[in-house]
């Protein structure tokens, strides 16, 4: 009997863990359509304006922004956007390899010196990382309470004038990309100074090939004026891209692990159902077989 009742007590409680990974998965599908409508509707309109400005800032000239000024990337921000929560399967884990990747293969040296610094977006980056001695500025976990691009402007605000005053050579930004509910893959890009495009001799265009031709704009007032005020909006347009991103790929990786957990909640409570009838039929056959031996034994 002792085993009937821990079978009912494990059953009870894996029916009870079914049951709230199911709860959480319908509460992330509903947060997954409000982050995929945000970050669908951004997209490409981040993606036009940082073509335009890649296109007008390959014809511009050196000092034109000081958001565009190349320095030997002595001092290194590294902007990691993860998550406050876990319970997303490997989303968070997967992030966070990817920025260490990108420092120990690009910025080995910069980190022996001392000169790697972590802007954390999300509890879990900044917890890690904290953990690890690393030179972690501020703390900017309360955005996801009010994900907006005001709020987001201010991380980024901070972050343009520690380029501008050269506290920082080089930015890098590492995130979660959304593609769909079930895949998100892993993004480490640079943020500041604004890549420009490399100038490539002209070629012909292979058979079946279509040939780029880089768009001319005509612009008012002038080319320079325009860029000095486009170029910080870009930025700006572009981390807060990336903290949707990351935001819609965190509700869709949760909804995929909670919906795993359910499942496999559900076949352990199928194996549990099994060996509970078993223990039943086992303690039934017991009571018979010692009722059946007392009758005996009290006929003879």
């Amino acid at each position: 009997m002792a085993n009937l009742k821990e079978v009912r007590n494990r059953i009870a409680s894996v029916s009870s863990t079914q049951q709230i990974t199911k709860a959480m998965k319908m509460v992330s599908a509903a947060k997954l359509k409000r982050a995929t409508n945000a970050i669908v509707q951004l997209r490409p309109y981040a993606n036009k304006l940082n073509e335009l400005l890649t296109n007008l800032s390959a014809s511009l000239e050196d000092g034109a922004s000081p958001y565009l000024q190349q320095r030997e990337p002595v001092r290194v921000l590294v902007v990691v956007v993860s998550s406050n929560r876990g319970l997303a399967g490997a989303f968070n884990t997967n992030v966070i390899k990817t920025a260490n990747n990108l420092i120990a293969e690009k910025y080995s040296e910069q980190l022996r010196a001392g000169n790697v610094s972590i802007v954390a977006i999300g509890k879990k980056s900044q917890e890690f990382f904290q953990r690890r001695k690393f030179n972690v500025i501020g703390n900017n976990n309360d955005l996801y309470l009010d994900l907006n691009f005001i709020n987001a402007s201010k991380i980024t605000d901070a972050i343009m004038q520690g380029f501008i005053n050269g506290d920082y050579d080089r930015v890098e930004l590492v995130y979660n990309h959304f593609r769909n509910a079930a895949v998100q893959f892993q993004v480490a890009e640079q943020l500041l100074p604004v890549p420009t495009p490399e100038v490539k001799p002209k070629e012909a265009p292979k058979k079946g090939e279509v040939m780029q031709v880089q768009v001319d704009y005509i612009l008012e007032p002038s080319q320079e004026e325009i860029v000095e005020q486009l170029i910080p909006k870009n930025i700006k347009i572009q981390l807060y891209r990336a903290v949707l991103d990351s935001n819609a790929s965190e509700h869709g990786a949760r909804m995929t692990a909670m919906d795993k957990a359910t499942e496999n909640a559900g076949d352990l409570l199928k194996a549990l159902k099994l060996s509970y009838n078993q223990a039943r039929q086992a303690a039934i056959t017991t009571e018979l077989t010692e009722i059946v031996s007392g009758a005996a034994a009290l006929g003879g």
